[in-house]
């Protein structure tokens, strides 16, 4: 005798959707902060920067009399800019070092107590920065200045560099032992840029005893700074 079994639960179908799902969008939304940069760029002035270094300048340090320096000849060229929001006459400058050339102080150039250095003796000024702000409308002058001072007499001794940093100002700069007072650009691009610095020992006993290092310089340049709209 046969038997038969009733499944009593109907079969489970699955539906496979036959309609495909659509990818999402997304959308981008670009900030307005690349267009106001875009538009500032556009609208800031692009200037041509020349320094040009004058005679009756001069150089000093620790106590010792101020050395009678001339500096004509020397110079550079650099770049500047400033913002179209900037209402003050404010100009970012930044000189070129391969350009920046400042004569060495040497018996042609300097002169100590009233005399000439001796022909053997000569000191060559290395620029390593210059960069910084002139005003256009008030004529103040603020440019960072390093260099590396090279003492040598002759072909018998050189000494390891001179670090000096300062900042070449039109206004006053003022230290301990050293201070002195610069004047604004002039309708004609002539001013005089100061600046102390501090002159750390180095790894010669001679100097360092010499000069008494560490100790002051004092640097006074008579310069014109002409700028001209690229």
């Amino acid at each position: 005798m046969g038997c038969k079994i009733n499944n009593s639960n109907p079969p489970i179908l699955w539906k496979i959707p036959t309609k495909q799902q659509r990818p999402r969008t997304k959308t981008i939304s670009f900030s307005s902060t690349t267009t106001d940069s875009q538009t500032q760029y556009q609208n800031s002035k692009l200037y041509t920067v020349k320094f040009k270094t004058l005679s009756a300048c001069k150089l000093g340090i620790a106590r010792y009399p101020d050395f009678e320096y001339n500096a004509e000849g020397g110079g550079g060229t650099g770049s500047g800019t400033t913002g179209s929001s900037n209402s003050s006459g404010e100009v970012s400058v930044s000189f070129d070092i391969e350009t920046l050339y400042i004569p060495p102080l040497q018996t042609s150039t300097t002169k100590f107590l009233g005399l000439p250095l001796p022909p053997f003796l000569k000191i060559d000024i290395v620029p390593e920065l210059f960069r910084g702000s002139i005003n256009q409308e008030s004529g103040k002058v603020d440019l960072e200045f390093k260099a590396k001072f090279w003492f040598s007499v002759g072909s018998i001794y050189r000494a390891p560099p001179l670090v000096v940093e300062t900042v070449l100002t039109s206004e006053e700069s003022k230290g301990t032992m050293r201070s002195g007072k610069g004047e604004r650009l002039d309708e004609l691009g002539n001013c005089k840029l100061v600046g102390v610095a501090t002159v750390d020992p180095i790894d010669d006993f001679f100097i360092n005893t010499f000069l008494g290092l560490p100790t002051e310089c004092l640097a006074g340049m008579n310069a014109i700074i002409s700028l001209s709209t690229s």
